[in-house]
């Protein structure tokens, strides 16, 4: 008896033993590195980065595919703190605020047409003496330009004088004809108090303005309609402006604009749009705009070559974005969104018209108070590309691939050719290019790679 407890004995200590032998540890999961200016740089262990020579730094292990962090995103892209400061990552908030779109284009400083006359006589004659002989002379309204002598004028004031003697009817006839060769209401009513016919008729400016243009010279003969002087009002100018089709939507008459002159860089000058023609350059395939500026001290002088800008407000309100903050791909745009110290979420935003500050509408996917990567996205970018890759190569999963039916269940394997007719007799299980010719391989159409697929083989 004492012989067979002692075996038993034994046993059970060895028993209890294997029983209080800690479990094995589990495998350490193995650490990868990557250089933070270049995160395609992998490597399996510590070093510098054969590109640039900075030190690899650790990669954290990211989420599993499908795998939903906190914050519910299943594509979360993590850095260390040190790397983040290393790439320059910058972020700014994304904001709420009325969305205004300036319009710059090249303009032209004219007249304002509406302010410019013509000076002329009806009658032909002669210029007896000018006082304005020169262009670029300020003149005012009622001032003196030359003293002008006509035989017909001189007629005229006759007749008028005869027909206040004989009669009120016959005058008014008259008076009508003074008026009509160019005799003004102050020298008619001279005549009728003085009632002794002038031979020199004065010519008076009918406006304030400059002088832009003078054709008048003393002792000159004119003929009848000959522009003698042309007076412009310059207290107020046109800007006229080429706004592309693109940009045309966005123009209303009656908006607000601003003009710039390269020669007083530190001050602008306000004004607003007042016409938008009804015609398209066929060249340039522009529409000219024109814009009404008050000129005081006369520094736009027209002839000029000017910047405008003409301010439209889009939306009163709208959630917007910095441009930089956005990536492009074609297909869609990206923004990475910080969501904790470290961590970043790339997401698709919908976007509208771009607005002035370098900024954009936001039409779905942000909201106001988030913040978005503006510097060294483009290298979370590409580690966010780099992910899945690298989760492959801490946890490979192999292809799962589907097992026929035998072919008592009337399972048919699919069969696949090139459709280039020289290779349509090679059969593949799989779909593919074709390694002799590279094109896309499709289902089998002829009928022996039908007879492949069913086994006839």
């Amino acid at each position: 008896m004492k012989t067979f407890l002692i075996p038993l004995m034994l046993l059970c200590m060895f028993a209890l033993a294997s029983c209080s032998k800690p479990a094995a540890a589990p495998p350490k999961e193995k650490t990868l590195y990557t250089c933070s200016m270049h995160p395609q740089i992998i490597r399996d262990k510590p070093g510098d980065c054969p590109i640039c020579g900075m030190p690899l730094v650790p990669l954290r292990k990211q989420p599993a595919a499908g795998q939903a962090t906190k914050t519910g995103a299943t594509n979360l892209v993590t850095v260390e703190g040190r790397t983040v400061q290393q790439m320059g990552v910058r972020t700014a908030e994304v904001t709420r605020g009325p969305l205004v779109k300036d319009i710059r284009a090249l303009a032209r400083i004219d007249f304002n047409e509406t302010a410019v006359s013509d000076v002329n006589v009806r009658e032909p004659g002669w210029i007896e003496k000018l006082y304005v002989d020169s262009v670029g002379r300020l003149v005012h309204r009622g001032e003196l330009l030359f003293d002008f002598f006509s035989p017909e004028l001189l007629v005229a004031q006759k007749e008028y004088l005869l027909a206040i003697e004989r009669g009120a009817d016959y005058a008014a006839t008259t008076l009508v004809k003074l008026r009509n060769v160019g005799i003004s209401d102050s020298q008619i009513a001279a005549l009728e108090k003085s009632r002794q016919a002038q031979r020199i008729v004065r010519i008076e400016s009918p406006r304030d303005g400059f002088v832009v243009e003078k054709n008048a010279v003393a002792g000159q003969m004119v003929e009848a309609g000959a522009t003698l002087y042309r007076i412009a009002d310059l207290a107020s100018v046109w800007v006229l402006a080429d706004i592309f089709e693109s940009d045309l939507p966005f123009v209303k008459v009656g908006q607000p604009a601003v003009v710039r002159l390269s020669y007083l860089p530190d001050r602008e000058f306000a004004g607003r749009v007042t016409y938008i023609y009804p015609t398209v350059d066929e060249k340039t395939r522009a529409v000219r705009v024109r814009m009404e500026f008050d000129n005081p001290g006369y520094f736009l002088k027209p002839g000029m070559y000017a910047t405008a800008e003409i301010h439209s407000e889009l939306a009163p309100d709208a959630v917007l974005v910095p441009d930089t903050a956005v990536l492009r791909s074609g297909e869609r745009n990206t923004v990475f969104v910080a969501q904790r110290e470290g961590t970043f979420e790339p997401r698709v935003v919908s976007l509208g018209a771009r607005g002035a500050g370098d900024v954009y509408q936001v039409l779905g996917g942000l909201k106001p108070g988030e913040r978005v990567v503006t510097s060294g996205q483009f290298l979370l970018d590409s580690e966010s590309q780099l992910r899945e890759a690298v989760q492959k190569m801490l946890d490979p999963q192999p292809a799962v691939q589907p097992t026929p039916k035998p072919a008592s269940q009337g399972y048919v394997c699919p069969m696949y050719e090139c459709p280039m007719p020289n290779h349509v007799s090679i059969a593949y299980d799989h779909p593919g290019k074709c390694p002799i010719c590279g094109m896309t391989l499709v289902p089998a159409q002829s009928a022996e790679a039908q007879s492949h697929a069913q086994g006839d083989h």
